[in-house]
């Protein structure tokens, strides 16, 4: 999701984040955890200190990475034959080790893109479905540059795992066993996971919904917070297609589950989300300047896009 970083704070990553000094500083955006939304859901005990992790419904959790400025969130989904782990996370600690703690279940990874935060463990398992395109082919390859923005002093709140290296962080390359394409189903045994293509985001951008729990899993096409479409391979076009698509949904579902930031929110945010971009898209809102960047700010959530 966040690849703001300037040349320069990468190579200041590279240079400083062994000082002390650097990680020891409380950034801005970490002064304001925990959310309150998270004093509202089951805390689940598990071994990893980088980690939180809560019971959503019977059979799911959020894995939540509060530590890192993304505040990237993971779901493990369980039916009675196997899971799914919906993203791999940032990589910085070991997710698999927290996913063997809940669960003895195979766990096959689906990944809601290929952007770094969301596939940073990808290789410490060895079934992954992605989406059938050429972006997530070469993401597949891994990547240094990104990782390390996500490094960058003012992106790590309190102290990374004991074993972590800044100056060796990277996306490791991964193997993808199974290509997805939208309207695919994932059977895991008493519960089925439909898959929406979502591009705009990313060309291989999806969501996952359990029809039966009344459940859809955004990835970033949707979170509370600024949301990021100012990369290169953003579609603004795309973008509203996708989330008109899923506002269609809305009569159907219960709870959102997005990536970042929270992890529960009111299906009702999608139409609000549809008719802002509708607002943008033709001009009618107005954009605040934001690290480089515009900013066009709604209740509850925002869309940071380029100048």
């Amino acid at each position: 999701m966040r690849f703001d970083q300037t040349i320069f704070s990468t190579l200041a990553a590279l240079l400083c984040l062994s000082c002390p000094t650097v990680q020891s500083a409380k950034p801005e955006w970490c002064r304001k955890l925990p959310r309150p939304e998270y004093g509202k859901l089951e805390k689940v005990d598990q071994p990893d200190a980088w980690f939180d992790v809560y019971r959503i419904r019977p059979g799911v959790f959020a894995i939540y990475e509060p530590h890192q400025s993304e505040e990237v969130i993971s779901y493990l989904v369980l039916g009675k034959n196997k899971g799914v782990l919906f993203d791999t996370g940032m990589g910085i600690s070991n997710i698999r080790n927290v996913v063997d703690h809940l669960t003895k279940l195979p766990v096959s990874v689906i990944n809601s893109h290929t952007h770094n935060d969301h596939v940073g463990d990808n290789w410490r398992f060895n079934d992954i479905y992605v989406m059938d395109t050429e972006f997530a082919r070469t993401n597949a390859k891994g990547s240094r540059e990104d990782a390390q923005a996500e490094i960058a002093p003012g992106e790590i709140c309190g102290e990374p795992p004991a074993r972590f290296d800044f100056a060796l962080y990277a996306t490791r390359p991964f193997h993808i066993s199974h290509w997805l394409h939208d309207g695919d189903k994932i059977d895991l045994g008493g519960r089925s996971l439909q898959v929406i293509a979502t591009p705009g985001h990313t060309p291989d951008s999806i969501a996952l919904l359990d029809t039966e729990n009344r459940l859809l899993f955004t990835g970033d096409t949707f979170y509370p917070g600024p949301i990021f479409l100012y990369r290169p391979e953003t579609d603004l076009d795309a973008y509203l297609t996708s989330v008109e698509k899923l506002a269609k949904l809305v009569p159907r579902l219960q709870l959102l589950l997005p990536a970042h930031n929270v992890a529960e929110a009111d299906p009702h945010y999608l139409p609000r989300v549809v008719k802002a971009m509708r607002q943008v898209r033709s001009g009618k809102v107005k954009s605040s300047p934001k690290n480089g960047k515009r900013e066009y700010m709604f209740d509850g959530f925002s869309f940071l896009m380029r100048q």
